[in-house]
């Protein structure tokens, strides 16, 4: 009898054993396949403000704030109010509210004339003349800078120019001397212009030895011959004539500095080399393109510049090509 019972305690105690075996099994098990629970938010962030739409609500509020542009009426004030287009009543007054006087070319020459009795200035003082271009042709297509030496009809300078000719034909040669040029030569003519025994005011060379000048073109730079200069060719007779009493000036960006006299020659005479100079600045741009020169002043060494009208230069220029 009691081993009976010892053994029905055994046999419990192994049943209940296997059955917490069994629970803790399937509660592990279950507990894998239960999802978890993840936590979640209902509602979105703030969005932040870009940069530019911050500048752009600055731009909008600076445009409100901006104010209408009052139109002053300048009619019947008692003095100018900026660059008005009414004349000074006297010869006192402010420069800066006034615009530029624009001046016959008689008359400007008459006044520098006149600037210089009053300061006391030398009388053979030189004249210039400032010739503001328009370098712009259709297409985006600009003229060309160009230099250019023109026979002025009174010459005012003292002494003739020195040119040096470049030739190996010894009858090219003495034509050259016999015609006044300063410097005759070939390949020894170079070696002295590099080692700066000669300096010339121009230079000039026929066509057959103007490979043998490529060493020169650093050291003579602008004044090197060019055909488009008229310094290179067949003809040194009239070269020589031109170079030797030319007057030379040249364009720079789009403007022309250049000398057309002495202050005590006559008025005429300072009109009609202008006149020339304007004439051959001319001739250098396609009369179809319209007007060249779009500003002029006149000048001596000593006196203020002096705003001249082109106008009369332009008509005068344009009546021979028109024939």
């Amino acid at each position: 009898m009691a081993t009976c019972t010892r053994i029905g305690k055994v046999v419990a105690a192994g049943c209940q054993w296997n059955l917490l075996g069994a629970w803790s099994s399937t509660s592990s098990s279950t507990s894998q396949i239960l999802p978890r629970q993840i936590p979640f938010r209902n509602y979105a962030a703030a969005k932040t403000l870009k940069k530019d739409w911050k500048n752009k609500e600055k731009k909008e509020e600076k445009k409100e704030e901006k104010k209408e542009k009052v139109v002053i009426d300048n009619t019947g004030r008692h003095k100018p109010y900026g660059l008005t287009a009414w004349a000074p009543v006297d010869d006192v007054y402010l420069t800066r509210y006034y615009p530029k006087t624009m001046y016959q070319t008689d008359v400007a020459i008459e006044q520098l004339k006149g600037f210089q009795k009053l300061d006391h200035t030398p009388p053979d003082q030189s004249v210039y003349i400032n010739l503001k271009l328009d370098m712009k042709l259709e297409k985006k297509k600009k003229v060309d800078a160009f230099v250019s030496t023109v026979h002025l009809p009174h010459p005012f300078k003292t002494e003739h120019n020195q040119v040096a000719v470049f030739t190996e034909n010894p009858d090219e040669a003495k034509v050259a001397q016999d015609n006044g040029a300063a410097f005759v030569g070939g390949v020894d003519l170079i070696q002295r212009i590099l080692d700066d025994e000669v300096n010339a005011d121009f230079y000039v060379a026929v066509p057959d030895i103007m490979t043998k000048l490529l060493p020169l073109k650093n050291k003579l730079r602008k004044k090197f011959p060019k055909s488009k200069r008229g310094s290179v060719g067949v003809n040194i007779v009239k070269m020589l004539d031109l170079f030797k009493s030319g007057h030379e000036y040249m364009v720079e960006k789009d403007s022309v500095i250049t000398l057309v006299g002495t202050l005590d020659m006559p008025k005429e005479q300072l009109l009609a080399n202008l006149q020339t100079i304007v004439t051959d600045v001319c001739s250098h741009r396609p009369a179809s393109f319209g007007r060249f020169i779009e500003r002029v002043i006149i000048s001596s060494q000593t006196s203020e510049a002096l705003l001249i009208k082109s106008e009369e230069f332009v008509q005068q220029t344009e009546e021979p090509n028109a024939s």
